[in-house]
């Protein structure tokens, strides 16, 4: 195998700013600072989420970024604007931060941890919302 995962994430690691829960802590809710939630959207049903947060699962990134796609969502793509990413470990963040750099975003960060370590640090949180039982047939 030419790359490993474990690889490009450390190699991510190098390249990318990565914000402890304390430093992430003070730049939540601060004018400028958007905190993105890439975990899939059964993470955040089963885990909660950051107030705030946008999400934009990992799979639609870079379809969101790019203003010449179709699905681009300008929130990603702000000049003065600083990005916190977050996953449920810091892995997928930080791989996704450096992808948000490669496409030209400036001020993109990942925080260490992720949101399992906001959670274990009793960071503010907005608690799950399960999805409602479909009805029987």
């Amino acid at each position: 195998m030419a790359k490993t995962v474990r690889g490009m994430v450390e190699e991510a690691l190098t390249l990318v700013t990565t914000y402890s829960v304390d430093e992430a802590r003070a730049l939540h809710g601060q004018p400028g600072v958007q905190f993105v939630d890439i975990r899939d959207p059964r993470e955040l049903e089963r885990e909660g989420a950051i107030p705030g947060a946008f999400h934009a699962p990992r799979g639609m990134l870079e379809f969101w970024i790019d203003p010449e796609s179709p699905y681009h969502k300008p929130i990603l793509n702000q000049k003065d604007t600083r990005y916190v990413l977050f996953c449920a470990g810091g892995w997928r963040s930080a791989l996704a931060a450096r992808v948000m750099q490669e496409m030209g975003v400036q001020g993109v960060a990942h925080l260490h941890g992720g949101f399992g370590a906001w959670k274990a640090a009793g960071a503010p949180m907005v608690e799950p919302k399960p999805r409602a039982p479909k009805p029987a047939a």
